[in-house]
């Protein structure tokens, strides 16, 4: 009897081929699901008889393009490790990503030639590809390879800490249209179906974006993908393509708030029925206002690429517990002091998930063995604590928290404060070190309007701090960019940041 695939695009290739599965409006181009499934076969067939097996290992430098897409089912069908890489990356943390992976072969666009040219000095004796113009694999059957066997992504931290890691599930030993626990959640929590139009803004190589673009392709919706964002572009097609869930970050949320408002008046928004956002922290200003626009429909998850946990929160949740990440999805949450107890309610610590799937960074036993401990309980080295309710605040991250004069301080604190100002586009806050304090606080602010002048800027936004917050909690030192280092997922460089404060410090003895 054929096996009636229930989580999988050729379900929908077989049922409905025509059914667009993915649209690229500023390329004016649409994937039916008939074709991803025959594009992803032919790729498949590529993979097998450039000798790659069950457990082998690729890797992908492609930006938002319909050719992603059909790269990471291929990996999925035939049950290989795939790994997308951002090309943002320094060449010298692709180099060390593609080699730590053990990748085969490396597919890329034509926008990465420059790139690649620079891999393959370091990398001779690896395949590269070039996807572009779409016939890498046209010599191929497009039918299914005969073996088929379920993959999974690779994929590795941002780096804004330290060297990328690789975190490597085991392959699961389902078929092709297993289901997935975490899909589970989200579809249930979420009442997915085949009726809605998902709007994916972000970079596909990063987990979220990928595995929730793949989510769609698995029940049946229409992807709408931009190659980059862009704010008022993003209300356009939400009305144009009557979006019905929206894949934004904070930092996007900060752009489409910041928008005149008769430009936000002017696009019909009211097909939309849910905002997911997560993947780095939101000021609770921005989500207020945010609700306030779109209504009750925000939608927040807390997590890693790692998958140890998962916590959820609506927005009706949100507004009676501000601040909150939610409560757990998946795994137990524990809040533990450095010494490996349990704090009381309320108390902050590090956050650790018992109880979720296991994990392991690639080729790292150091990083794994301190991201677990004794009893199996994992971390992604957060900062928060738990309420009466059960419900999750996020302080920081470990590695970000400052001491200054004996007292630990969270940078995350005066970063929100700062988001909320009007004159404010963007902003990060990171420790440095000071004679007396030990570390301060100092600011690097993204002004809203390029021209405004940086001093009286300094003065007001200090202000604006210490009326919110403990004069300790403050930047004591601000810097003003045309732009900063914040990844398309959200994420700040912050580290990149402090890494030239303390070069330009060295330099002057200051």
């Amino acid at each position: 009897m054929e096996n009636v695939l229930i989580q999988h695009p050729r379900r929908w290739a077989k049922a409905d081929p025509d059914r667009p599965a993915v649209v690229y409006p500023s390329l004016g181009m649409t994937l039916s699901y008939g074709e991803l499934d025959a594009r992803a076969n032919r790729c498949a067939h590529l993979l097998r008889a450039r000798g790659l097996r069950r457990g082998d290992h690729f890797a992908l430098l492609v930006e938002n393009v319909p050719v992603f897409h059909e790269l990471v089912w291929a990996g999925h069908n035939a049950g290989l490790y795939y790994t997308a890489i951002s090309w943002r990356f320094h060449v010298d943390e692709i180099a060390f990503i593609i080699a730590d992976c053990g990748a085969r072969l490396v597919f890329h666009t034509t926008k990465q030639a420059g790139l690649v040219d620079e891999l393959k000095v370091r990398l001779p004796d690896l395949c590269f590809i070039d996807v572009s113009d779409g016939s890498y694999a046209a010599r191929f059957p497009a039918t299914p390879i005969p073996d088929e066997s379920r993959g999974s992504d690779m994929l590795y931290s941002s780096g804004s800490t330290g060297r990328p890691k690789g975190i490597k599930q085991h392959l699961p030993d389902d078929g092709i249209d297993g289901p997935s626990k975490m899909f589970g959640i989200y579809a249930d929590r979420y009442g997915w179906g085949d009726d809605m139009v998902y709007l994916m803004p972000c970079p596909l190589y990063h987990s979220g974006p990928m595995r929730f673009a793949m989510a769609m392709q698995q029940i049946g919706a229409t992807l709408i993908v931009m190659e980059a964002f862009e704010a008022e572009g993003a209300l356009l097609l939400v009305d144009q393509y009557r979006v019905t869930h929206a894949h934004w970050v904070p930092t996007m949320l900060v752009r489409l708030l910041k928008l005149p408002a008769e430009v936000k008046a002017g696009y019909d928004l009211s097909s939309v029925r849910t905002i997911v956002h997560g993947a780095a922290p939101i000021a609770p200003d921005v989500k207020r206002a945010a609700i306030d626009w779109f209504g009750p429909i925000l939608e927040e998850s807390y997590g890693g690429t790692e998958g140890n946990g998962l916590t959820m929160i609506g927005s009706a949740d949100w507004l009676a517990h501000p601040g909150s990440v939610g409560r757990s999805f998946l795994g137990a949450i524990h809040i533990l002091d450095d010494e490996g107890f349990e704090v009381p309610t309320g108390q902050v610590g590090t956050v650790w998930f018992s109880g979720g799937p296991g994990f392991a960074y690639h080729q790292d036993p150091d990083r794994t063995a301190e991201a677990h401990d004794a009893s199996g309980r994992s971390t992604l080295g957060d900062i928060g604590y738990v309420d009466a309710e059960g419900y999750l605040y996020l302080t920081d991250r470990r590695s970000n928290m400052a001491i200054s004069g004996g007292v630990n301080i969270f940078p995350q604190e005066a970063e929100n404060r700062l988001i909320s100002h009007p004159a404010v586009a963007d902003a990060s806050v990171f420790a440095v070190p000071d004679e007396d304090m030990g570390e301060v606080l100092h600011a690097v602010v993204q002004p809203l309007d390029p021209a405004t002048d940086a001093d009286a800027l300094a003065t007001e936004l200090s202000g604006w701090c210490r009326a919110a917050l403990a004069t300790i909690k403050c930047p004591r030192s601000w810097e003003f960019r045309a732009q900063l280092p914040r990844h398309d997922t959200g994420k700040i460089y912050a580290r990149h940041l402090k890494d030239e404060w303390l070069a330009r410090h060295r330099k002057t003895g200051a």
